[in-house]
């Protein structure tokens, strides 16, 4: 599995300010790209119960974002969310209730964006280049 992936100012700035503009309320979103590079994001409406301290993609993204990627569309390569009052590592919850797809995640918690992989053995960290 690939321990590095890229990602472009733009995107990065992009997910920062959504996660921003969002706060106290968790910020989420889709990852395009694939295994070593983040091409694009697209924000998402959290529609958990507590938005405050959780997050759910709206299923109408994903689900939309899914039958694009398989009519020859971007592929969805991970997510991202925000911890508005936590760090950027993967939180109890979230350890919890992801699946263990291999896909990517951004975690954002102020200035900082950590990128992580869910797999069988759980999150494990990734190094996030900016380009």
């Amino acid at each position: 599995m690939v321990t590095r992936i890229e990602i472009s100012r733009t995107v990065l700035d992009a997910i920062q300010a959504h996660a921003a503009a969002d706060a106290p309320r968790e910020a989420c979103g889709l990852l395009f790209g694939n295994d070593s590079r983040i091409d694009a994001s697209v924000p998402a409406a959290n529609v958990a119960d507590d938005p405050q301290r959780h997050f759910e993609v709206d299923p109408a993204i994903l689900l939309q974002a899914s039958r694009a990627a398989r009519a020859g569309g971007p592929t969805i390569a991970g997510y991202y969310h925000s911890h508005p009052s936590g760090c950027a590592e993967p939180s109890e919850t979230d350890q919890r209730m992801a699946a263990p797809d291999g896909r990517l995640w951004l975690i954002v918690a102020g200035d900082t964006v950590t990128a992580w992989r869910n797999g069988k053995n759980g999150f494990e960290a990734v190094t996030l280049a900016i380009v």
